[in-house]
């Protein structure tokens, strides 16, 4: 697709439609109806195109997608083009993205500690780095991919870095210290569960087209739920090595109830992360999220 702001027409995708998302196993979860042909696209094709959410985030700030994955923290600079599906939202309830040190001495003892030293950030862009900036303002960040962050607390290259993903799972294994989950934080101040990434379309697609994009898009979500075993063994390709146990707890954590609807909570959840974010000076401007009519 062009990266200019010119009208797009469904003519444009006449062939096929891009539905870009991260090749992780929640999303290929997510997508597994769609990608089975196990549910009605109303005439429309899918091509998948798979990338980590901060290439997603900027390739979004381009225009260059018609449907994709984005972190709430990007969303922030895409509202006036892309509009938020009803369904396909991660939410972190209770549970999100991990801030880990290395154990030893001079290893800082709390969020507090980090002020001015050097945390590794899966992305400027991404939820968790504005978590991070909204619970340990001050830190330096260092943009580094994130199945890198990892290696680069332990070899010492920063002080700190917030893990996503897996890493929310695995990081004790790996000899790591906790120095917050921020899905905790967040629950535990506002009640809510911490909005991470949503499922956006292009505005100028329009109206019918979204709707039968939404509708799709649901029904996937829809039938990878109710063929959990299989879709969970599909969704085993993109698990980097966790074990299928690991996997299916995975997966519950962020394809769930939020998933298949936002809700009056999750929405509120949305509008207060976003608020919360503008009042930090974390993004330029206030932000009114604006979803999909969700069908019932």
């Amino acid at each position: 697709m062009s990266t200019t702001n010119r009208p797009v027409s469904p003519d444009d995708f006449a062939n096929e439609i891009v539905l870009a998302h991260s090749p992780d196993s929640d999303d290929a979860f997510m997508f597994y109806g769609l990608r089975q042909n196990a549910v009605d696209t109303e005439g429309l094709k899918y091509r998948h195109e798979l990338a980590d959410i901060e290439t997603l985030n900027r390739r979004a700030l381009n225009g260059e997608l018609a449907i994709t994955a984005v972190s709430i923290h990007a969303y922030a600079y895409l509202a006036d083009r892309y509009v938020l599906l009803p369904h396909g939202a991660s939410f972190g309830d209770g549970y999100g993205p991990c801030v880990v040190c290395r154990t030893g001495p001079g290893a800082p003892a709390s969020l507090a500690d980090l002020r001015g030293r050097k945390v590794a950030i899966p992305g400027t862009l991404t939820s968790a780095a504005l978590a991070t900036r909204l619970y340990a303002p001050g830190t330096e960040p260092v943009v580094v991919p994130f199945d890198r962050i990892g290696d680069a607390v332990l070899a010492g290259e920063v002080d700190a870095g917030v893990l996503i993903h897996e890493g929310q799972l695995t990081w004790k294994d790996d000899g790591f210290r906790l120095l917050a989950d921020l899905g905790v934080l967040w629950k535990e101040e506002t009640g809510l569960p911490l909005p991470l990434g949503g499922n956006a379309v292009r505005k100028d697609l329009g109206e019918a087209t979204i709707a039968k994009i939404s509708r799709a898009l649901g029904a996937s979500i829809e039938y990878a739920l109710a063929n959990r075993e299989a879709a969970l063994l599909d969704a085993m390709r993109f698990s980097r090595g966790l074990t299928k146990e690991r996997t299916d707890r995975f997966v519950g954590m962020y394809v769930n109830d939020w998933t298949r609807s936002y809700g009056e909570k999750g929405r509120k959840a949305v509008r207060l992360f976003l608020d919360r974010a503008h009042a930090a000076g974390a993004i330029p401007s206030h932000v009114e999220p604006e979803w999909v009519r969700e069908e019932r």
